[in-house]
């Protein structure tokens, strides 16, 4: 082969492969957008009629999982089921209750197997009596001895919601940097992304989302309103109970909606984003596990909302 014809073919390979990685970068942002509920098949049913393409479902202790059901009703909807979600603290310094949620967790982890859900949201875990490190090396233990295993297994990972409230030391990066270098490269942990807790802990979520976008699996659409009014006069520790900041539907609140979305646009994010209903405003949320009227508002003004700026 003559020099010159080596030159042609090496310059059309690499022709093809600047074609292929512009398309890659320039397609188009079609993440999947839907919300996160207590499993009926009237549930799955608004989701679809609403015009939302995913869903995550709720795995508490409480809420029932009927695999079976659950996977037909998928099917014909057509939806994607991004999630199962579990409230849960994996380190729980009280044997029985960890004993408990480790149990559960684990069933949690099969049903999604089942189900071809790849994810299971929760924090995770946290025993304040214990320096973070310390807590990072129990949380490592504890998923890789009762989790992994089932984890590898089901093809699924846990994701940690940065909720400052709950059994969790996955609030942010600080947690986020201890926990990832106790697991290392392990494809069973990651993120899921609630831009609204980093505002109500006056913390930056885009450049959080920017710095740990590949850590991140899934995403909690929801917003936090912070009354100014009410916190210049009380601080963030008033002395009396004073409602200085509130979770609200998508738009709602202080959120940069295209500042954040184009972080993920950016990162190539292709995951699921589900609305997390927390608003007072559009309540009472469920009759049983049935989502009420004033629910399935809040969620139709979240959709219409997040249509400007994500295709749906």
């Amino acid at each position: 082969m003559t020099n010159t014809r080596r030159a042609f073919i090496a310059a059309g390979t690499f022709a093809a492969a600047a074609a292929r990685a512009a398309a890659q970068r320039h397609a188009m942002w079609t993440p999947k957008v839907g919300i996160l509920v207590n499993y009926t098949p009237g549930n799955v049913a608004f989701a679809k009629q609403e015009g939302f393409t995913s869903i995550g479902i709720w795995a508490q202790p409480e809420n029932p999982l009927p695999v079976d059901k659950i996977r037909e009703d998928l099917k014909q909807s057509g939806l994607y089921c991004s999630v199962l979600g579990v409230t849960a603290n994996h380190i729980d310094p009280d044997p029985a209750k960890r004993r408990a949620t480790n149990e559960h967790v684990a069933k949690v982890i099969e049903a999604a197997g089942q189900l071809g859900v790849p994810n299971i949201g929760t924090m995770s875990g946290k025993d304040p009596s214990k320096k973070l490190d310390a807590q990072v090396d129990e949380i490592r233990r504890v998923y890789e001895e009762h989790y992994f295993p089932l984890c590898e297994k089901n093809k699924v990972r846990l994701v940690w919601e940065p909720w400052p409230e709950g059994p969790n030391v996955a609030t942010g990066p600080v947690g986020y940097e201890a926990l990832f270098k106790a697991f290392g490269n392990s494809p069973y942990v990651g993120i899921q992304f609630d831009p609204s807790h980093y505002v109500r802990q006056f913390m930056d979520p885009y450049q959080a989302a920017r710095d740990w976008v590949d850590h991140i699996y899934d995403v909690h659409l929801k917003d936090t309103e912070i009354r100014y009014d009410v916190l210049h006069r009380t601080g963030i520790n008033p002395p009396a109970p004073a409602q200085w900041w509130r979770y609200r539907i998508p738009g709602q609140g202080e959120i940069d909606w295209p500042k954040f979305f184009t972080v993920l646009m950016d990162k190539g994010y292709a995951g699921a984003m589900n609305i997390e209903h927390e608003d007072d405003a559009y309540r009472p949320g469920y009759n049983g596990n049935e989502i009420n009227e004033g629910y399935r508002t809040g969620f139709r003004l979240g959709l219409r909302f997040l249509r400007q700026f994500v295709p749906v």
